[in-house]
């Protein structure tokens, strides 16, 4: 596993527990690739693609469940990005840390960094990790007067801004990150999927980041092409127009959906009243007695 830097700074809790590096400390760590790829748990992620184009200077994120993404132990270099959620870092509280560390060995594998993203979220200290080498990363103030209210950021939208704001050497590449639910991977409604997307997109069209895997460029700008007298601002509106008819219809069908399967969802909420509680629900419950 890489070690950090001797003249980089690092802070330790009084505890011990956790490993919070300074932002210098960082970038030091980080500066050293070519190239930082955030890979998303999307089927739209193209790994032949990305093996094949990127050198093996290339720093490969990965984020919590990467059985979603790999089948077979990953060789390169990568690091683990675990989220946390009220009762720790996801991965532990839900006892899945051996199961995905299975993917990662040897020195080219930086270790985990443990992050959270809203004041809710809590650490878990290191030694939750199986002696895998973990760091810390407070997001929080990054993305609390950024993220639209009411929802909260996911771990791909809050590292890659960070990673930006880092202005490492190297170039940052997200791979797979459509917003798109597929047949096996369902997207959280509790994620802003259309704002995250929209910010990403205006970063990637600055040259702040670059994406692979179904975004590389805007689907509107042949129009542009074909229509050069015409003013961009219009060409916007136009689009806009059009995508809130479409809006207004589908809206005009999912209220439809919901009124034919009411009686469907007045059977489920009757027997979800009989579900045993789950053990975040329960923690939950316990913590404000």
């Amino acid at each position: 596993m890489e070690s950090i830097p001797s003249d980089t700074q690092i802070t330790t809790t009084a505890d011990g527990g956790l490993n919070v590096l300074t932002q210098d400390a960082w970038k030091a760590l980080l500066s050293r690739y070519s190239h930082i790829v955030l890979v998303a748990n999307s089927e739209a992620v193209d790994f032949e693609r990305l093996r094949s184009e990127l050198p093996e200077t290339a720093l490969y994120v990965f984020f919590n469940n990467v059985y979603k993404v790999l089948d077979e132990p990953f060789a390169g270099h990568a690091v683990l990005v675990a989220r946390s959620g009220v009762m720790g870092a996801n991965i532990v509280h839900r006892r899945e840390v051996g199961d995905v560390l299975r993917f990662f060995a040897g020195d080219d594998f930086l270790g985990v960094v443990n992050i959270r993203v809203s004041p809710e979220e809590n650490f878990s200290e290191e030694s939750r990790f199986k002696g895998v080498r973990a760091r810390h990363l407070d997001l929080t103030q990054m993305i609390g007067d950024l993220y639209p209210a009411g929802k909260i950021a996911t771990s791909g939208f809050a590292m890659a801004l960070w990673l930006a704001d880092l202005q490492l050497p190297g170039k940052i590449l997200l791979a797979g990150f459509s917003a798109k639910r597929s047949e096996k991977w369902k997207v959280f409604d509790v994620h802003d999927w259309t704002f995250e997307q929209i910010f990403l997109r205006l970063f990637a069209r600055m040259g702040s980041i670059s994406m692979m895997g179904g975004v590389d460029a805007s689907p509107y700008a042949a129009l542009s092409k074909r229509f050069p007298q015409v003013p961009p601002i219009e060409i916007a509106m136009t689009a806009a127009e059009v995508l809130s008819e479409r809006l207004h219809n589908a809206n005009s069908q999912i209220d439809r959906l919901m009124s034919v399967t009411k009686s469907i969802r007045a059977i489920e909420n009757f027997f979800r009243r009989f579900k045993p509680k789950t053990r975040k629900e329960r923690f939950l419950e316990k913590s404000k007695e």
